[in-house]
């Protein structure tokens, strides 16, 4: 895999997504959206992935579409955009789809694409300092990226078309505020709670972690019927692991202040 725009690791559960155009402040041209595309398929496909990673290189997460990139291509604007977008979206719905949580680290600036990303995590972490701002209306643009499904589900419809429409510059704590992300850390401490998150996660108890992601993320279009369903066959399924099985009888044993039993019959 040839990869200019992107970093690209998988090692120890984690499946790693840098976005490594630190030049452009991880701005996103069509050959990022072709690689996004191919790295997210890989890492939703990857089975010894217990958590999927993406980060921005440098100052910036990511400052959404390269305005170069679509002015360079306007005999062919449209062809050029929906290309981008269609690539964009193969990784939206690869990140969201895959069993492994998505955990988005927002180091700085994350405008239009960028932005409708973070809403898109199973758990978003950001620095203090960062900012997030949707900036596409302000150029002419509509949202990409699933923003608008994900915004309106996290801070109602009137607040998200409100976001979108006049594209106010949310700090951190706003953002948290909202719902549109999970942690705020300072600045200093960033790197070191990210790899902490991530480790958290990896040593999850096998499948658990997978579980809860496909009910919350089914939740959006189920009744509750259809959830309650859900809920009692995953749990079951959970339960019916040996290895669930075997921290049962561990978790047991301890509250008992006996050993558990090694010798299981069938």
């Amino acid at each position: 895999m040839d990869l200019q725009r992107i970093e690209f690791t998988r090692a120890d559960g984690i499946a790693r997504i840098t976005i490594a155009n630190e030049a452009a402040n991880n701005a996103l041209d069509q050959r990022f959206c072709r690689e996004f595309a191919l790295v997210a398929l890989a890492a939703a496909a990857d089975k010894d992935a217990k958590a999927v990673l993406v980060e921005g290189r440098g100052k910036a997460f990511c400052v959404g579409g390269d305005l170069k990139d679509f002015l360079s291509n306007r005999e062919h604007m449209y062809a050029h955009v929906l290309d981008m977008a269609s690539h964009f979206h193969t990784a939206v719905t690869q990140l969201r789809n895959g069993p492994a949580p998505l955990i988005i680290a927002v180091n700085g600036m994350a405008a239009g694409g960028g932005f409708s990303l973070v809403l898109n995590a199973d758990m978003a972490i950001a620095k203090r300092s960062a900012r997030l701002v949707a900036a596409y209306t302000r150029t002419g643009l509509s949202p990409d990226g699933g923003g608008t499904w994900f915004l309106p589900r996290l801070v109602g419809l009137q607040k998200a078309f409100d976001i979108f429409a006049t594209n106010p510059t949310l700090t951190a704590d706003e953002a948290l505020q909202l719902g549109m992300l999970s942690r705020v850390v300072d600045d200093d401490v960033f790197d070191a709670e990210v790899e902490k998150l991530v480790q958290q996660i990896v040593a999850s108890p096998p499948g658990a972690l997978s579980a809860l992601k496909k009910l919350l993320r089914a939740s959006a279009s189920s009744s509750l019927e259809q959830q309650l369903v859900a809920e009692g066959e995953s749990i079951a399924q959970c339960a019916s692991r040996p290895s669930t099985i075997a921290m049962l009888d561990a978790f047991m044993a301890e509250r008992s202040g006996k050993r558990p039993s090694t010798d299981r019959k069938a």
